[in-house]
């Protein structure tokens, strides 16, 4: 039986969900944790547990109370599902809570590219007032006619895809299965037809889930199917990229640019050549941060817990 009034535990460094649960007048019982070292020595007294990056798989052996685990974020690879199965934990994800957020934060990395600003920032650093530019190819440059891959289109690549739409850009959609829909991309393929459709588009965005079947789904093959100069943005996971292909493509001018909320290793190793390369914009996984993300992710919560205390059996975006 799932308790009437369970403890809640809110596990993450930075996110102030205690403070929002206050703010909507949320009565069960809260604790707090912000650090592994907090979540193991809390996690025996909650019966649900909102957590992301400070969640480790040998903590679904714990015992204790856990009924079920809210995940922050959209993504579950870090989950061992067959380990929450077996405590009787169940598990949701978040898919959906940061769906505007994200597909926003890729539209502005491609804005931000073709329009140069990053390039505009460091020469106001600089003090610098840049010139006008005679080389074509060096050039700011305009979305209307681009063509956009979209590699994953769902919630949040349904909404880039529309995004882009508004821009004028030509929109090829990607998703495992195409009879769901283009979700507002101009036409609508197999994720086997990557290699199909790479060669087409000046602009590769990935918003797919890492899974096996997208693990390295971008790699040096796929680099080198793509148009001479086009730009990656990675607002996905990072290992859907072979990095050390990611990097080659770039040294060597097969790819022109690449914008990069997400990488294999985070934070990103000191000794990445992503930090120091001109053709790089790299966010700190920051795409799905709003002033909105707690309350949108309590809204998933409390509908989960909803169903549960009546017995029910299937939840919002249900994993485990």
């Amino acid at each position: 039986m799932f308790p009437e009034r369970p403890t809640l535990l809110f596990a993450h460094v930075a996110y102030r969900f205690a403070e929002r649960y206050a703010a909507r007048a949320g009565k069960l019982p809260v604790l707090e944790a912000t650090s592994l070292e907090e979540l193991e020595a809390k996690i025996g007294q909650a019966d649900v547990l909102l957590v992301s990056g400070l969640w480790r798989n040998h903590l679904a052996r714990s015992g204790g109370r856990l009924k079920f685990i809210q995940s922050i974020s959209a993504g579950v690879d870090q989950y061992d599902r067959a380990a929450l199965s077996a405590a009787g934990i169940r598990l949701a994800s978040a898919q959906g809570a940061n769906a505007n957020a994200v597909s926003e934060h890729a539209i502005a990395l491609i804005l931000a590219l073709a329009r140069r600003i990053p390039e505009a920032r460091d020469n106001q650093a600089k003090q610098h007032w840049r010139g006008m530019i005679g080389d074509l190819t060096r050039r700011e440059d305009e979305l209307g006619g681009k063509t956009l891959l979209v590699v994953g289109i769902g919630r949040i690549g349904g909404r880039l895809a529309r995004l882009a739409k508004a821009f004028g850009m030509n929109v090829i959609g990607l998703r495992r299965n195409p009879a769901n829909g283009p979700e507002g991309a101009d036409e609508i393929h197999a994720m086997s037809a990557l290699k199909a459709q790479l060669p087409r588009a000046d602009i590769v965005a990935l918003t797919c889930a890492l899974t096996e079947e997208t693990r390295g789904l971008m790699d040096a093959a796929a680099f080198a199917a793509m148009k001479p100069g086009a730009t990656l943005v990675n607002v996905a996971r990072g290992k859907v990229c072979d990095e050390a292909a990611l990097i080659a493509a770039l040294q060597s001018g097969q790819i022109g640019q690449a914008a990069l909320d997400v990488t294999a290793e985070e934070p990103l190793p000191a000794d990445s050549p992503l930090w120091t390369m001109p053709n790089v914009l790299i966010t700190p996984h920051t795409g799905g941060e709003t002033r909105a993300y707690e309350d949108n992710v309590l809204d998933l919560m409390e509908e989960n817990l909803a169903r549960l205390q009546r017995g029910e059996t299937a939840l919002r975006n249900q994993v485990v």
